[in-house]
């Protein structure tokens, strides 16, 4: 099937830049937005490590319309003061495109977006349908906060990844290549080490508000403000094998939250499907997901939310 590209940007509240892939031919399957995670933009989602075609065109070829979008301040979407940068920005931001898409909306979040789609979902349920989150960030409801081992008024010593970090609080966090190789790639399988370079040259720096927001410092983490507007929301959480962060343990307390809250949620750890070997970045491996989540978002997980092994390895 062929795919149209185009782009756009929405200017208020905030200015959020996004690409659109579609199918050639109109169908009636609902607008996938694809959420990036932190140190990367809406690129990650259309091309694969080795240069391959993305999320964005595969879900595109399978007939849904796919939009991309930079988190607002970040990447294409153009620059936001870092005191002003945070996860409500973001999701106020998001939310206006999502709005301005119209129902039904299914939701693809990754990382650190994890914690956004939560609250998109809350406020704007009549229009996100459903929601897949790929390794998600938890919502602040649940997540421990980290630990402060010392504090001044520009910079904060807290923890990330199981690693003491000192953080500058008025300037953008560069990825190291320790966090590329450690926390994004890890022990996966699959991603190809040759391109480890070029990948790391690709990352954009974290503003300092959302990172330190991602660990929970001073319970900051974005939070659901009434988990109960959640209920009989779709949610479909699916986490790899090889995942420093998201574990079995750690993602699914995520899916038991949403459950106690009315959700329909359920958990994919790859490794009961057989899969094993995906680390955090699943859409930058060469094994780019067609599937569970392209096959999920257009009927009920139970109906179609079945992943075939080479889904993941072809």
């Amino acid at each position: 099937m062929s795919v149209i590209h185009a782009t756009g940007l929405i200017t208020a509240p905030v200015p959020v830049y996004f690409e659109t892939f579609a199918p050639a031919a109109a169908t009636d399957h609902p607008t996938v937005v694809m959420v990036h995670g932190g140190a990367h933009s809406g690129a990650c989602y259309q091309r694969t490590a080795d240069g391959r075609r993305g999320w964005a065109y595969l879900f595109a070829e399978r007939g849904y319309r796919t939009v991309v979008p930079d988190w607002p301040g970040t990447g294409r979407s153009g620059y936001i003061p870092l005191d002003r940068l945070n996860g409500a920005t973001v999701v106020e931001g998001l939310g206006a495109l999502i709005r301005g898409l119209g129902a039904p909306v299914t939701l693809l979040t990754h990382s650190m977006s994890g914690c956004y789609g939560w609250r998109l979902l809350e406020l704007h349920g009549d229009i996100v349908d459903r929601l897949v989150g790929v390794a998600p960030g938890p919502p602040g409801n649940i997540q421990k906060a980290a630990p402060v081992y010392a504090e001044t008024e520009r910079e904060i010593e807290t923890e990330a990844s199981g690693q003491r970090v000192r953080i500058d609080k008025t300037a953008p966090v560069v990825p190291t290549r320790d966090f590329v190789e450690r926390k994004l790639i890890g022990t996966s399988r699959y991603f190809p080490r040759e391109r480890i370079a070029g990948y790391a040259a690709s990352l954009r720096p974290i503003p300092p508000n959302i990172l330190l927001e991602r660990q929970n410092v001073h319970g900051r983490q974005v939070r659901v403000s009434e988990p109960g507007k959640l209920a009989g929301k779709r949610i479909l959480v699916i986490t790899g094998t090889d995942d420093l962060d998201h574990g079995r343990e750690v993602d699914g307390a995520i899916v038991t939250w949403l459950n106690a809250n009315g959700a329909k949620a359920d958990f994919c750890f790859l490794a009961d499907r057989g899969i094993v070997g995906n680390g955090h970045m699943l859409c930058w491996k060469t094994t780019a997901m067609r599937s569970p989540a392209s096959s999920w978002t257009g009927s009920t997980m139970r109906e179609r939310a079945h992943i075939r092994h080479h889904e993941l390895r072809s």
